[in-house]
């Protein structure tokens, strides 16, 4: 466990996707205030046949690590990695339903990602005011290497992102 995380964060397991996440991840993925922060979303969140064919293209792509998190014996969302064309290396994304935001999850989460996945450098986008998102990246090793600018559909704008980079395996302290 590192040692930015404090003890009273729930306990998590990190799975494999199931079929039946998909349902949850879908509702979770409709909130408005979430796609906001988020900002780089699907164009129409509420299209359920796009979401499916998305959810089915990267599950089905095995340079992806796709993880459900587990909460306390519930599905609290997805943390994955991807290679993206752009970067010299992965980048990983990460997705809680609401009720578990502020909780230390997505940091646990992202934590024990970053152990399964140890290709460096690794990566991580963020819309410049989502602090949080930023926050848990940081308690996680990585740091801003880079700025980038790009089309939010949650937003309906051009908006401004940083690009964190995690250089080295951080070992658990």
């Amino acid at each position: 466990m590192s040692k930015n995380i404090p003890n009273s964060v729930p306990n998590i397991l990190l799975r494999d996707v199931v079929a039946d996440d998909l349902p949850i991840f879908y509702e979770q993925q409709l909130d408005p205030e979430a796609n906001y922060m988020a900002a780089f979303t699907a164009r129409d969140p509420a299209d359920r046949e796009a979401f499916m064919r998305h959810w089915q293209k990267i599950l089905n792509d095995e340079s992806n690590t796709i993880k459900t998190i587990i909460a306390e014996g519930q599905v609290a969302g997805s943390v994955s990695s991807y290679r993206d064309e752009e970067m010299e290396g992965p980048e990983v994304t990460y997705w809680l339903g609401r009720s578990y935001w502020g909780q230390g999850i997505a940091t646990r989460a992202l934590t024990a990602l970053l152990d399964i996945v140890q290709v460096r450098p690794i990566f991580g986008r963020v819309a410049k005011d989502n602090l949080a998102s930023r926050r848990v990246l940081e308690k996680c090793g990585f740091t801003i290497c880079g700025e980038g600018r790009g089309y939010a559909n949650a937003r309906g704008a051009e908006i401004e992102e940083f690009i964190l980079c995690c250089p080295a395996v951080k070992s658990a302290l």
